[in-house]
C-alpha cells in the first residue's frame, strides 16, 4: 500500500491511519524544547562549582527523563512525518515554525552531552562515549543542515515584511554552537594527534559560525522590539531564546580551552584559556543585562494576562547555558562571585524547569496541547513577487 495518496489534481492526501492518531497533526518541531529544557537540568546540574547532596544523583533521574522524553518526542515526530506530510510541509514553509527545526538538533546534542557527563554512572563510561558519539554526529549534522536550509527558505520562500525579526530566529543558527559547546567533551576520547586537533578546531569553527550568524540577527531583533514595541503576550518568553548563544558561547569557549592542553600546541592551549575569560566576562555580563530586560517584560506580560503555551519552555535551555558558562568563568577565573551566579541562575532554571513542565502536562491531560494551534500573532507579510 503506498503511504501516501493522492487526489486528482496530485495533491498529497494523508496516510490512511491519520485519522486514528490525529494529535499528531500539530506537533510540531517546538516539542524538542522539553527535551532540550530538561536535559539541561541534569548538565547544568552536574557544573555547578559546589556540592550539595543528593544533586548528583538527581541529575541522573533528570538525565533519563530527558533520554526518555527524546525518544517519544523523536518517535512523534516520525509519526507526524508518515502520517501528514502535509503537515510537515506546511510547517517548514511557515516562518514561524520552520526556525524551530532547530531545535531537534539541539535535543540530540544535549541528551547525549548528558549521557557522557552524568549518564556514564549508569551506563559506564565506555557505552556513554559511544552514546554521545552517536548523538552528537547525528545532532551536529542536523544542526549544519538547519543553519543553512531555514535561512535558505527565509530568503527564497517565506515572505517577511520589514521589523517582523522574532527571536525564534536563532534557534537554527545557535544549533552548532551547541555542537561547539558538546564537542569538547569527545576530544579526550580521542587519541592524541590529528583526530583530537581536528574535533578541537572543528568545534571552534563551528562557534564562530554561529556566533557570527547571531551578530546579524540580534540587531533586527532588537531594531524590531525598539520601533514594533513589546511582543505578543504569548511570544514574549522568547525574547529569553537570546540567551541561549551569549551562554552556550560561553561555556564553549570555557569547554575548548579546558581540552587544548591535550590538543593543540602549549602557545595555542593558553590563548584557548585567555581567550574564555576575555570573551566570556563580557558576554556574561550582557547576557545578564538582556536577561534582566526579558524578565521585565515577562512580567509585564503577565500582568496583562499571559498564558502559558510551549514558548514557556524557552525558560529553561537558554538558562541553563547561562549555568554552564557561569560555572566556566568560575573555573577559569576562582572567583566565588561566579560560583554563586552559576547557583543562582540554576535556581532560576530549576524553578522555569518545574512550571513548564507541569503546565505541560496539565495541557497533554487536559487535550489542549495536542489540539490545532492558534495564531500567536497575525504574521505581517510582504507581497509575493511576481511571477
Amino acid at each position: 500500500m503506498a503511504i501516501f495518496l493522492r487526489n486528482r489534481t496530485g495533491t498529497h492526501l494523508s496516510h490512511p491511519l491519520a485519522p486514528r492518531l490525529p494529535s499528531l497533526r500539530h506537533l510540531g518541531p517546538n516539542w524538542y524544547a522539553t527535551v532540550m529544557g530538561t536535559a539541561i537540568v541534569a548538565t547544568a546540574g552536574a557544573a555547578l562549582p559546589v556540592g550539595v547532596p543528593g544533586l548528583r544523583a538527581g541529575c541522573v533521574v533528570v538525565w533519563a527523563l530527558s533520554a526518555v522524553l527524546l525518544a517519544v518526542v523523536a518517535t512523534a515526530r516520525a509519526g507526524h512525518w508518515i502520517l501528514h506530510r502535509d503537515q510537515a510541509r506546511a510547517h517548514l514553509l511557515d516562518p514561524a515554525v520552520a526556525p524551530f527545526h532547530g531545535c531537534m538538533s539541539m535535543a540530540l546534542l544535549a541528551v547525549g552531552a548528558g549521557t557522557l557527563v552524568v549518564g556514564r554512572d549508569v551506563l559506564g563510561r565506555p557505552a556513554a562515549v559511544a552514546v554521545d558519539a552517536v548523538l552528537f554526529t547525528a545532532g551536529t549534522v542536523a544542526g549544519l543542515v538547519a543553519a543553512v536550509a531555514i535561512p535558505f527558505l527565509m530568503v527564497v520562500r517565506h515572505r517577511l515584511a520589514p521589523g517582523s525579526a522574532s527571536p525564534v530566529w536563532l534557534l537554527p543558527l545557535v544549533a552548532p554552537m551547541v555542537s561547539a559547546a558538546v564537542g569538547p567533551l569527545l576530544v579526550p576520547e580521542l587519541a592524541p594527534g590529528q583526530g583530537r586537533e581536528a574535533l578541537l578546531l572543528a568545534c571552534y569553527a563551528m562557534f564562530g559560525l554561529s556566533l557570527l550568524a547571531t551578530l546579524v540577527v540580534l540587531p533586527l531583533i532588537f531594531a524590531r522590539l525598539v520601533h514594533e514595541g513589546p511582543l505578543p503576550l504569548a511570544l514574549t518568553p522568547t525574547l529569553f531564546l537570546v540567551l541561549g548563544p551569549l551562554g552556550q558561547s560561553t561555556t564553549a569557549v570555557n569547554q575548548l580551552a579546558d581540552v587544548a592542553p591535550g590538543a593543540v600546541p602549549a602557545p595555542y592551549a593558553s590563548a584557548f584559556g585567555a581567550f574564555a575569560v576575555l570573551y566570556g566576562v563580557p558576554v556574561m555580563g550582557f547576557a545578564l543585562l538582556w536577561l534582566a530586560l526579558s524578565a521585565a517584560m515577562v512580567v509585564r506580560a503577565l500582568r496583562r494576562g499571559m498564558g502559558f503555551t510551549m514558548t514557556w519552555w524557552g525558560f529553561t535551555f537558554p538558562v541553563g547555558t547561562c549555568v554552564t558558562g557561569a560555572a566556566g568563568l568560575a573555573r577559569h577565573t576562582g572567583l566565588d562571585a561566579f560560583n554563586w551566579l552559576a547557583v543562582a541562575l540554576y535556581v532560576l532554571l530549576l524553578t522555569a524547569w518545574a512550571v513548564a513542565g507541569v503546565r505541560t502536562l496539565g495541557g497533554l491531560f487536559g487535550g489542549t496541547l495536542p489540539a490545532a494551534p492558534r495564531p500567536l500573532r497575525p504574521l505581517r507579510q510582504a507581497p509575493a513577487p511576481a511571477a
